[in-house]
């Protein structure tokens, strides 16, 4: 056999990489990435088949004799010419393409690959894909100037602000300030440090590097993971001399004594990489997802703990953006197929959604750990049916000037019938925790049933697109408390009655330079319990009927800077007004780009009576951004991609109203015990520096 120059030979391996880079199908789970940021560039459904793969090599072909050195008549070195010369190339190229074997795959060996099908050789394959982040973040007033009790309130203030509830509580905040340092005196004589502190703000940066490597084992089959490095660690929250040891008590932990070199914080000279349990809640390495992909004649079979995201995302959302700090994951066997010319796609999955205690859990030893109880099963299934053209026939057929329809609905069904879910000690009435023994379990009856249909649309036209998602939780269950052990239903007849919906326009203009957006969205609420935001760890209770209606949108759904991605964490119980404009000022064909951007939402309550000020009207936010995107990242041929180097500058304005303050009875209870201006809600504020680096 004759082989290609090595030059030749690792040109085409680095001019066919990319290539197929593209080709290959979306993650599983992916949302249908419709067009939303890429001129008609509506990716394949999330559930849809990979392409059927080409047929394998022969493995089991007799070796081939060695061939002559390309280049020399008999294999005899010959010197290199000084300069390239492009004729004798070509030259060469048709002679050894006559001299080629015309039956090559019933003559060549293993180890015997002309250069045109090194590709198809080159397995397995490892690419990895992934972005590093570091995010500087100042808030200001989150808190609202509200005064909650730190386990009440929508965000706890700053812990080095000095205030109180109410004229009886006890304080809260440290009274080791200054006169000057407070801004109630001259006096900076530290011995005279007794005023209380105040402070309004809260600082800091993190990082992530997450890293998405592929393993392509052949056309149509592949194993996927996601890999987080310092998941949002907070920079500086590692110290070196600062470490936990289990308390001697039992309960929690207790700070080790520190080394003679760093008796304090203040002597800090390095940081030590986050380990859980004993300097940080998690590790230095986390990995979040691992999943297989395999393309067969008939359909795609996907298994393994991967993404889940359908339409817009307000139920379940993959949390994939560059930015997002949520996201869906679900352990799932999945199988797609569908009638390719009528861009039809039907998907079944099993879901496995909270097995509940192991053998783990009750020190039973074993090689494989089990399920040790199936009624407490949380068991999921899902079934979703979609249409959706194609990203080569959407583009073909917005240039015609046609009008593109896509949708689908998912539809969900779960149940569990016994449950473990309280917190505290495995012998009391705590669920399955690792230090159970067998026979610690307890049960209650929980006999909870839901169904939740999920409806995508999207509308394409031109540079025009309209998406929308409507999703309804509906369901029925005989006790909705954590507590174990109950041996009678504490809440026969408990309802969930849920609803969710989002919109999306958009329209680009010059080029795809502006865009223009709209969005609206509504979730249900409940004028039955307090507040729009569950309190910190615990449930939002119910004081009426056993009905369940706030709907919570998944908080991966990324709207603003303040109120719904801070304060509310989610749009939840809420509907919301959002115009935006955002315009590339200088972009070229190499991916550089420098833009930015304004935002406006205006956030309303569903029920007046949930919101804590028992009023409509939650706020107006404002937000601005200017971005800028470097020419040196692989993806920069695709708009919607970040690559290489992108940062972005962003300021937020939150002017709260009646709705995020006090309840009429609450204020006036509160100007009475502290001072008349004591229920007043301030202005919040946020500034952020995002860097990242995208490959």
């Amino acid at each position: 056999m004759k082989h290609a120059s090595v030059v030749s030979l690792v040109a085409l391996g680095f001019l066919t990489i990319p290539a197929l880079a593209d080709a290959q199908p979306k993650p599983a789970g992916a949302a249908p990435e419709a067009a939303t940021r890429a001129e008609a560039d509506a990716a394949e459904p999330a559930d849809a088949p990979a392409p059927e793969a080409a047929s394998p090599a022969d493995d089991d072909a007799p070796p081939a004799t060695a061939a002559p050195v390309p280049g020399t008549p008999g294999g005899s070195f010959a010197p290199l010419p000084a300069w390239p010369e492009p004729g004798n190339d070509a030259a060469e190229l048709k002679r050894q393409n006559s001299e080629r074997p015309t039956d090559a795959a019933g003559k060549r060996g293993e180890r015997a690959v002309f250069a045109e099908d090194w590709w198809a050789h080159a397995r397995p394959v490892l690419e990895l894909h992934g972005n590093f982040r570091v995010r500087a973040e100042m808030f200001y007033q989150f808190a609202l100037g509200r005064v909650d009790k730190p386990g009440e309130a929508m965000w706890p203030q700053p812990a080095d602000n000095f205030y109180r509830v109410g004229s009886t509580s006890a304080p809260q905040g440290p009274s080791l300030c200054t006169q000057d340092e407070v801004g109630r005196g001259s006096n900076t004589s530290g011995t005279l440090a007794t005023y209380d502190c105040k402070s309004g703000t809260q600082a800091g940066a993190n990082l992530r590097f997450r890293l998405d490597p592929e393993l392509h084992i052949s056309d149509n089959l592949r194993v996927m993971t996601q890999i987080d490095l310092f998941d949002n660690l907070v920079l500086g929250s590692t110290p070196g001399g600062y470490r936990n040891n289990p308390s001697a008590t039992g309960a929690g932990y207790d700070v080790a004594a520190r080394s003679g070199y760093t008796p304090i914080g203040f002597n800090t000279t390095t940081t030590a990489p986050p380990t859980s349990g004993i300097n940080n809640l998690g590790d230095s390495i986390r990995v979040k997802r691992a999943w297989a992909e395999y393309a067969t004649p008939v359909g795609e079979l996907r298994f393994g703990r991967m993404p889940n995201h359908w339409g817009l995302g307000i139920l379940n959302n993959a949390g994939d953006g560059y930015d997002d700090n949520y996201q869906s994951t679900v352990d799932r066997i999945q199988f797609t197929t569908g009638i390719k010319p009528l861009d039809l796609y039907v998907t079944g999955a099993w879901d496995f959604i909270n097995e509940g205690a192991t053998s783990d859990n009750l020190g039973i030893t074993r090689g494989q750990a089990y399920d040790v109880a199936q009624s407490d099963d949380v068991t999921q299934y899902m079934l979703a049916v979609a249409r959706r053209k194609s990203r080569e026939m959407t583009r073909l057929s917005l240039a015609r000037g046609e009008v593109v329809f896509n949708a689908g609905i998912q539809v969900h069904y779960r149940h569990q019938l016994l449950a473990n879910d309280g917190d505290g000690a495995c012998t009391g009435n705590g669920a399955g925790s690792l230090s159970c023994q067998p026979g610690d379990l307890k049960f209650s009856r929980r006999n909870a049933t839901t169904w939740t249909p999920d409806l995508w649309l999207q509308l394409l036209y031109k540079k025009f697109r309209f998406e929308a998602e409507a999703v309804t939780i509906q369901g029925t269950m005989d006790n909705n408390l954590p507590a174990n052990g109950q041996t009678t239903t504490a809440n026969v007849g408990y309802k969930v009655r849920q609803y969710g919906l989002a919109t999306e326009l958009e329209q680009r203009l010059v080029e795809d330079k502006l865009r223009l957006g709209f969005n609206f969205g509504w979730s249900s609420g409940d004028s039955d319990v307090n507040g729009l935001a569950p309190p910190l760890n615990n449930a939002a209770g119910q004081n009426g009927n056993r009905t369940d209606s706030t709907f919570r949108f998944n908080p991966a759904y990324s709207l603003d800077l303040i109120l719904y991605r801070n304060i509310l964490s989610r749009v939840q119980g809420t509907y919301y007004f959002k115009p935006s404009v955002t315009y590339d000022f200088l972009r070229d064909a190499s991916g550089q780009k420098l833009g930015g951007g304004v935002t406006a939402i205006w956030s309303r309550a569903s029920e007046f009576m949930q919101a804590p000020g028992h009023a409509r009207d939650l706020g107006v936010e404002l937000n601005a951004q200017v971005y800028f995107q470097s020419k040196d990242g692989a993806r920069n041929d695709d708009p919607s991609k970040k690559g290489g180097f992108f940062t972005k500058l962003e300021y937020g304005v939150l002017f709260p109203m009646a709705g995020l303050g006090y309840s009429p009875a609450a204020k006036s209870k509160i100007n009475q015990q502290l001072n008349f201006n004591a229920a007043n809600t301030n202005t919040a504020q946020t500034l952020r520096w995002y860097m990242g680096v995208f490959f």
